[in-house]
């Protein structure tokens, strides 16, 4: 069949790959220049005169990721996780911890496989140095109880409301030094706003599905060179059609496809298809979407004691996560630059800027120059309770993917992928429309 993509974002490379390799001809278009979308190399020009490639908001991978990782291992990356094989894989593989400024906090120890993945959960926890034994024991109960139940619970429900209905309520350290910032992370929304079934559907792919589900994988080369170049390089050998620059300014321009798929951003994807379902595109214009700001900062001598910090969070200072881009880069020329992220990210770019160095002051003691804050103003939509999401079938023969469309997953690099797969497999499911698109 004739499948056309609109739009070269991880979904929409996700499913150009899997249409090619089903056997159809695939015609990718792009409107930007560079393909990868929310997720791409940006170049940067550190004070010491360095020049790097790095992202356009600091991103990472878990080892739950099941879909992308298998998406690059098609495109020939090689992503073996021994030590002399990680000093050439692009992702750099550690077991989860989430560990602050003084070095303490919830390490996940590496178990044998054989061993559940609960085991992992229940000896961290056990093993925390500094939460008191009643929240420890509190945790644990809640976890059990939701595993019980399969990760499921009323859609209506909030994170923070779930853990004040655990049995003898989540308490503050934990929430504040584990949910919170592992809820802020993945659903880009706050506790007492994010929908607490897509908050459980994370923690059981991540933390009980599989052993080394909550594995870090931590990007060592900038996104673009991850996953879109190999992709594009990997399709046009294929012998598909790369169109890079070429804004689809109305469906009609691609009549005499047997399929379309919509992989471009909500409001784009409802400006396309309204002619042919106008419910589809208020519910797609309709999401509201949240921020994501990262402030790149250099100093000579900054180096961090682990490659990823989890950061007390304040109105003052907004920073969640900070990563040390030195201990990720295999080329060190990024040594000194600390990426700090501001999920769920309100106010001026000045101001978050001017915020995040003083709280690298007061926090990490260092004294750091702004090389470059990048603000995504629609990095993810609200993971909010009861969201009505669009689905992946628009019309007859037009399909949506993204991170956005219907699904269990919220707004992540994971949920992109297997919308874009699934987008593709839909074309082989569904009848083509036989006389092309009609609105």
């Amino acid at each position: 069949m004739r499948i056309s993509i609109v739009g070269a974002g991880w979904a929409g490379l996700a499913a150009a790959v899997t249409a090619t390799q089903a056997g159809h001809h695939v015609t990718l278009h792009e409107a930007a220049r560079v393909a990868g979308g929310r997720a791409r190399g940006v170049d940067l020009v550190l004070p010491n005169g360095q020049t790097l490639t790095l992202d356009n908001g600091q991103h990472i991978l878990i080892g739950a990721y099941t879909e992308t990782l298998r998406l690059l291992r098609t495109l020939g990356l090689n992503l073996e996780s021994g030590p002399e094989a990680q000093v050439k894989s692009p992702l750099l593989r550690l077991p989860l911890a989430l560990i602050g400024p003084d070095g303490q906090g919830l390490r996940l120890p590496r178990l044998p496989g054989f061993m559940p993945a609960s085991w992992a959960v229940l000896t961290g926890v056990l093993r925390h140095p500094d939460w008191p034994w009643r929240e420890r024991l509190a945790l644990l109960r809640a976890a059990l109880r939701w595993q019980a139940q399969g990760f499921q619970c009323d859609e209506t429900l909030s994170v923070a409301e779930l853990c004040a209905q655990a049995r003898g309520a989540i308490g503050p350290r934990v929430l504040t030094e584990l949910i919170e910032p592992l809820c802020v992370s993945a659903l880009n929304t706050p506790a007492d706003e994010a929908s607490a079934r897509v908050f459980l559907r994370v923690l059981r792919d991540a933390l009980f599905a599989e052993p080394q589900g909550a594995d870090l994988l931590l990007p060592r080369w900038d996104l673009g060179a991850l996953l879109p170049e190999p992709a594009l390089r990997w399709l046009q050998a294929q012998g598909a059609t790369v169109r890079l620059g070429a804004r689809v300014q109305d469906l009609a321009a691609l009549q005499g496809q047997d399929h379309i798929i919509l992989a471009c951003p909500a409001p784009e994807a409802a400006r396309l298809s309204h002619p042919y379902n106008p419910h589809w595109a208020a519910q797609a214009q309709a999401l509201r979407h949240t921020t994501i700001a990262t402030v790149y900062a250099w100093g000579a001598d900054a180096r961090l004691h682990a490659p990823m910090l989890a950061l007390p969070s304040a109105a003052t200072g907004p920073a969640q996560f900070v990563f040390d881009r030195g201990q990720l880069d295999p080329s060190g020329k990024s040594q000194g630059l600390l990426a700090f992220v501001v999920s769920a990210s309100t106010g001026e770019r000045e101001d978050i800027e001017a915020q995040v160095l003083r709280q690298a002051k007061a926090q990490l003691g260092l004294a750091l120059q702004a090389v470059r804050t990048i603000v995504e103003k629609r990095a993810t939509f609200a993971c909010t309770p009861g969201l009505a999401r669009p689905p992946a079938r628009i019309a007859a023969g037009l399909h949506a993917c993204g991170d956005y469309v219907e699904g269990p997953y919220p707004a992540t690099l994971e949920g992109a992928v297997r919308s874009g797969i699934a987008a593709a497999g839909a074309c082989d499911r569904a009848p083509a429309s036989p006389h092309g698109l009609s609105g």
